[in-house]
């Protein structure tokens, strides 16, 4: 099984995020922008002061019926941040991230954000790795009967 560091070398370390002070709107705007589907959100203090989500904006503000505009980033976002890193099999990123319902996970390195993997990374990485065992016991078959491949 892979981890987080292998997927990333596809994949590559972007990360995007915005400041706790910032409106709601702005970060709704940054995530259609980046075709993304959260940020990390981070203050003076801290550079993983939370995370958010287009499932947070849908559910404390448009069910809510408050203004995207006069809300804060910080008054909406996840603060109990689950997270993983470059050496985090990717198995177990997978079943953190079912337990906890979640689809965007931050990966850190020395109290570093440098990338946010999702759930559709994983099986996207997953789903290779099994085509090409496949293709190695195909090949392995057809060669031990003599046949073509």
């Amino acid at each position: 099984m892979s981890n987080v560091k292998e997927l990333l070398e596809t994949k590559g370390h972007f990360i995007w995020s915005i400041d706790a002070t910032e409106s709601v709107y702005n970060a709704v705007a940054m995530m259609a922008e980046k075709n993304v589907g959260a940020l990390v959100v981070t203050t003076a203090d801290s550079p993983l002061a939370g995370i958010i989500s287009e499932r947070d904006y849908t559910r404390a503000l448009i069910l809510a019926n408050k203004p995207s505009q006069d809300t804060l980033v910080s008054e909406i976002m996840t603060t109990d941040v689950v997270y993983a890193t470059e050496s985090t099999l990717l198995e177990k990123c997978m079943t953190l991230m079912l337990q906890k319902k979640i689809r965007h996970l931050p990966i850190v390195d020395n109290n570093t954000t440098i990338a946010m993997i999702t759930l559709g990374d994983i099986l996207k990485t997953i789903i290779k790795q099994q085509s090409l065992t496949i293709e190695e016991l195909e090949s392995f078959i057809y060669e031990d009967r003599g046949g073509e491949g």
